[in-house]
């Protein structure tokens, strides 16, 4: 947009009309971006029901050599994943407001569950987990914005943040969750869930760092 208005502005200043491909391209390039600024919404909800679906499937595991794990643990990379294509098409507020909005989808999901198969609700049971995700989320979002400002989206830049986000999201699981320290096979299951998880996002990243950018982000 910026480059079309330096030459409509050269065209000008020689007194001469501007050509109709230049006006063309204009418009074409104005209803792109509204259509962006329309369209940020879809992905928002996006965020909200793929965090949904991974809170529905925590409780549901698997195990390979006394190891168990659950299914929601494939979800995840794509909730990052998600999280930064809005970043990188609509800018790093509208991620904010996606991160906000899932975040209280969860808690309220969990909520109105409860009251559907009659236990009691208790938010230390949610604390634990609403708290990984919101900061976790932030780390990788300024982390990731920080990337692609400075290095136009680096493979492997990007990909160890998506690690690193991981490794955020168990830590203040754990902290707040201490009593899951005492299962023997803890740790085994928090770095085949982290090795998992690896291999996933980086298949991801290879999506993530062929997304063009934004007309708004550039």
């Amino acid at each position: 947009m910026t480059k079309i208005k330096k030459e409509e502005k050269k065209i000008k200043a020689n007194g001469r009309k501007i050509p109709r491909k230049y006006e063309s391209r204009k418009m074409d390039e104005e209803q792109v971006m509204e259509v962006e600024r329309e369209g940020w919404w879809v992905y928002v909800l996006l965020l909200s029901t793929v965090v949904i679906l991974a809170q529905s499937l925590k409780d549901y595991t698997f195990s390979f050599d006394n190891v168990t794990l659950t299914y929601s643990i494939f979800i995840l990379p794509i909730i990052y994943f998600v999280t930064d294509y809005i970043t990188k098409k609509y800018g790093y507020t509208k991620s904010i407001v996606g991160i906000s909005v899932s975040g209280v989808s969860l808690v309220l999901f969990t909520f109105i569950m409860s009251f559907v198969i009659g236990q009691d609700f208790s938010f230390y049971d949610i604390c634990g987990g609403f708290c990984a995700y919101v900061i976790s989320q932030l780390v990788n979002l300024t982390i990731y914005q920080y990337i692609l400002v400075n290095t136009g989206g680096s493979f492997i830049l990007t990909y160890l943040t998506y690690i690193f986000a991981f490794v955020v999201y168990y830590l203040f699981y754990t902290l707040i969750y201490m009593d899951l320290l005492v299962f023997d096979n803890y740790w085994v299951s928090y770095f085949a869930t982290l090795i998992l998880q690896g291999v996933l996002c980086f298949l991801l990243v290879f999506f993530d760092c062929n997304i063009k950018r934004g007309i708004e982000v550039r």
